[in-house]
């Protein structure tokens, strides 16, 4: 099967680029002709096989197929032409109903089921049309609709917009000022891996169940850490904890990044409880401490970037394993974050966020003939 580095041939045998790629994909005459050149962005931007088939809610030996033909025969050879076959079950006012329907909540549409899928599909038009498609059709009918299938990520209707807007501009004010003195800024979080096994996706024969071994160890076998990333260098600092996280042990670990890392200092980090109280005040009562403390808006993970580090964590040292005992998890854990050293690029490319691709727009709209002078910068207020 054809992979990243095979689609990397392909564009340099027909001088091609991503771009290239994308706009055949905008401007493809059919859907199904859409989704092969969406298919073949998606491994240039270095997606695998599987990833891509995911997406897509295809096979990956379809994809695979799609890539070899586009390096054998290069972009005539995904053009779709139709082969004829059945007539189609839909008429195409059904069609649009459809369409409409699957862009709205299924309750909407009237059907008790948790979710669009194929089956929700075939529900709607028995119900709606009194006619029955087989999976394939139904499947069939959404590529050609243009819908795709991805993985939904949680939208948190708690957190509040006007704020999060106000706090991309603190940061890009931020972020220009530590530019212009040499200060680091450092985003900061903390979490907590139990010794039961956290689930994550794995490749699987088809046909067979997707299991892994736990013993159900105690809820209170589990290690804590906090960890910062500066996602201008990469770096990676981290501390282990003995029980759970407090104000206590907030500053400890700030004491931590203060004695390691020289000059100004940004910590971007959530409104948690343990980020306050009275071993923070009086840390930041120290003389020359040169630190500032920045709270992130509510409900607002996706602009932090140590978050990823903890995904990482369970993607390569936690992931599908019940390792049973405290110990255990911080042996694994313990030995993960230590690497991070010599994997700044990746550290980087894996913990950018929305929010400096927010901040840096905001900087690019903002016309330096109306810069407002040095010192009326917008501040960040300390905690």
């Amino acid at each position: 099967m054809m992979g990243v580095r095979d689609i990397g041939q392909s564009l340099e045998q027909w001088q091609m680029e991503e771009k290239d790629l994308q706009r055949r994909m905008i401007l493809a005459p059919t859907p199904r002709e859409r989704e092969r050149w969406y298919a073949m962005l998606m491994l240039a931007q270095g997606k695998t096989a599987g990833d891509t088939a995911e997406a897509l809610d295809r096979d990956p030996h379809i994809i695979g197929r799609w890539a070899a033909a586009f390096g054998e025969g290069g972009p005539r050879a995904l053009i779709f032409e139709q082969s004829g076959g059945s007539p189609l079950a839909l008429e195409p006012a059904q069609q649009e109903e459809l369409k409409g329907a699957v862009e709205q909540l299924l309750s909407a549409s009237g059907l008790d089921l948790a979710n669009w899928n194929w089956k929700a599909v075939h529900q709607f038009i028995l119900e709606r049309f009194e006619s029955s498609i087989s999976r394939s059709s139904c499947l069939n009918y959404l590529h050609q609709l243009g819908f795709v299938f991805k993985r939904p990520q949680k939208r948190l209707v708690k957190a509040d917009e006007k704020k999060r807007d106000t706090f991309v501009a603190e940061y890009a004010a931020l972020w220009e000022e530590a530019q212009r003195v040499g200060a680091r800024i450092f985003f900061v979080d903390e979490a907590h891996f139990r010794a039961d096994a956290e689930l994550r996706r794995k490749w699987v024969l088809k046909g067979k169940p997707a299991l892994v071994d736990s013993s159900r160890p105690k809820y209170g076998e589990k290690a804590s850490y906090y960890s910062a990333v500066c996602l201008k260098t990469g770096e990676v600092e981290w501390m282990g904890l003995e029980g759970n996280s407090n104000s206590g042990t907030s500053v400890a670990f700030l004491e931590q990044l203060r004695g390691r890392h020289s000059g100004r200092l940004n910590v971007i980090w959530g409104n948690a409880p343990t980020h306050r109280g009275e071993a923070s005040r009086e840390n930041l009562r120290t003389p020359d401490l040169d630190l500032r403390l920045v709270n992130l808006p509510g409900y607002s993970p996706d602009f932090n970037a140590d978050e990823a580090i903890w995904g990482w964590a369970r993607e390569e040292a936690t992931g599908n394993l019940c390792l049973g005992t405290r110990e255990a998890v911080q042996e694994r854990v313990g030995g993960f974050l230590p690497g991070l050293a010599n994997r700044l690029d990746e550290v980087r490319q894996r913990c950018r966020t929305v929010l400096p691709s927010k901040a840096e727009a905001l900087l690019r709209d903002f016309q330096p003939d109306s810069r407002r002078p040095a010192n009326a910068h917008p501040t960040l207020a300390l905690v």
